[in-house]
């Protein structure tokens, strides 16, 4: 019998997913390696990697903060298929936990709770003076350097920047939940560099499936490979889709 993904969904008794950039471009966000990503897009004179480091972030907060707006703050996106179908095998008992190294926070906005954000996530700020939380709509609200109105002090994004460690609370959970798990399902990252090999390196189990459109270094490993859009290939448990297989969604 042929091993398909709504055999491999049906069976699974702890399920995680591990998911990167590809999962919310189909939601508007643009990712930052591919021809149309980021590092290919945005102009200026520095490149991206420094605008988007703890470097900039203290000795050009400006410059920091305006192509923080430009480029990462996606107000108007929404949870696309995928984050939908996520959260609807969580609320079945079938996902654990969501691995992603997205910052957006459409996950819990499809309705994830058990969500590792390994790279933080743009709905939280917080003052670097006094710690005071900052949401993202206060800081939308705002111009130039967001300043906290308790103290004055400068407002930074609770993300993981460049030249800065992943936060070990996160990194724990999400090991955890790995290695716990007896189906990991991996999807719209290329896990072409670290850290995101190192996590996908965690789980020792056989029914690892790689959802992506090109290849990846790990394709030998997966016992299932999907080769087409995410929103795509989870569609069928979409509870929000128009049209769905119920022999894909049951794996009858």
């Amino acid at each position: 019998m042929a091993i398909t993904l709504a055999s491999v969904i049906d069976s699974a008794r702890r399920l995680v997913f591990f998911g990167g950039a590809g999962v919310s471009t189909e939601s508007g966000i643009p990712d930052f390696r591919s021809a149309a990503g980021l590092y290919a897009t945005a102009s200026g004179p520095r490149p991206p990697e420094y605008m988007l480091s703890d470097e900039c972030l203290w000795d050009e907060p400006e410059a920091f903060w305006d192509f923080h707006r430009r480029h990462l703050l996606h107000p108007q996106a929404r949870p696309n298929a995928a984050h939908r179908a996520l959260a609807a095998l969580e609320r079945r008992g079938v996902l654990t936990a969501v691995v992603t190294q997205n910052i957006d926070g459409l996950h819990q906005l499809a309705g994830s709770r058990v969500v590792h954000e390994l790279h933080g996530s743009v709905h939280r700020n917080h003052c670097v003076r006094c710690d005071r939380p900052m949401p993202l709509d206060e800081v939308l609200a705002t111009s130039g350097v967001p300043q906290c109105p308790g103290c004055g002090g400068m407002v930074r994004p609770d993300v993981v920047l460049y030249g800065e460690a992943l936060n070990p609370e996160v990194v724990d959970g999400a090991v955890r939940a790995i290695e716990d798990a007896d189906t990991l399902i991996v999807g719209g990252t290329s896990l072409n560099v670290y850290p995101a090999a190192g996590f996908a390196l965690r789980y020792a189990g056989d029914r690892l499936v790689l959802i992506n459109q090109t290849p990846t270094l790990f394709d030998r490993r997966a016992a299932l490979l999907v080769r087409e859009p995410i929103g795509d290939a989870l569609a069928p448990w979409d509870p929000g889709a128009p049209t769905r297989d119920a022999d894909a969604v049951t794996g009858s």
